[in-house]
């Protein structure tokens, strides 16, 4: 297998199970979690961000970041080819709809949830809080979805191309 390949095959393994997650969070996690009460919300939210920036997560979210970042690159002297488009495409959709969206605008929400001290907020407070995270965090997370998912499809295909 030449480094090309290789590059491409990691990328389109690591952005596959980034897409995974933010699949995973999207349609099983946040829908689970939205039917507590608000307090219960919180906390299950809080912990569950807190617990989620582990090694493993972290190796799959920069790994896919950096890989799709490789594919352009490499795959550059092939320009105007269909697979320089498709990794190029992948890499474009996966930055912007995945590392912009959870820099912009997830982290600052987890951040904001993860200073808050929720027992000694009032009920009143804690509605407020998850009013002003709850809608944003999902809709974020629904961009990070589907861009994930798309940059997926579009490594799949590039792949498919490479290998024949």
């Amino acid at each position: 297998m030449d480094l090309e390949l290789f590059i491409l095959a990691t990328a389109t393994c690591l952005t596959g199970l980034m897409a995974g997650i933010f699949f995973t969070w999207t349609n099983a996690v946040k829908p689970g979690i939205s039917k507590l009460t608000d307090l219960k919300y919180l906390r299950s939210f809080q912990s569950m961000n807190r617990v989620i920036l582990n090694i493993p997560f972290k190796v799959l979210f920069i790994g896919a970041i950096l890989f799709t970042a490789f594919l352009p690159l490499f795959y550059i002297k092939l320009f105007p080819s269909t697979i320089f488009w498709l990794s190029s495409s992948a890499f474009l959709i996966y930055w912007m709809g995945v590392l912009a969206i959870t820099v912009l605008g997830n982290i600052p929400l987890n951040e904001i949830l993860d200073k808050s001290f929720l027992d000694e907020m009032s009920p009143n407070q804690l509605k407020h809080l998850r009013k002003g995270i709850e809608g944003k965090w999902n809709k974020y997370n629904l961009i990070r979805t589907v861009s994930s998912v798309s940059a997926f499809v579009l490594l799949i295909l590039s792949y498919l191309l490479e290998s024949k």
